[in-house]
């Protein structure tokens, strides 16, 4: 899940499954570009170092907890994303 927040010139982005991993851009379409690139760089690098890759788990999210006074416009959605190979295989066994 990847949540999207407007802002006076740009949108932002986050993923409440990776913590720390986010993403900016001029439009919607720029920021969801840039939010695959870094989630799919996030899976193929914690491989890459042999660490867990964290399960989507995140069905919803608390607004209140970073815009209590609900002044920003969000979208939220699931986004594709490339898994790399080493995760498909795992999948497929």
């Amino acid at each position: 899940m990847v949540v999207y927040e407007k802002g006076t010139k740009n949108w932002s982005a986050f993923s409440p499954d990776i913590p720390g991993c986010g993403s900016m851009g001029d439009e919607l379409d720029d920021t969801r570009a840039n939010m695959r690139e870094a989630i799919e760089l996030y899976l193929a690098e914690t491989l890459k170092a042999q660490e867990p890759v964290p399960e989507a788990t995140a069905t919803n999210v608390n607004f209140d907890e970073f815009d209590p006074e609900h002044k920003a416009q969000y979208f939220v959605e699931w986004l594709r994303v490339s898994l790399p190979e080493s995760i498909r295989e795992t999948q497929a066994a």
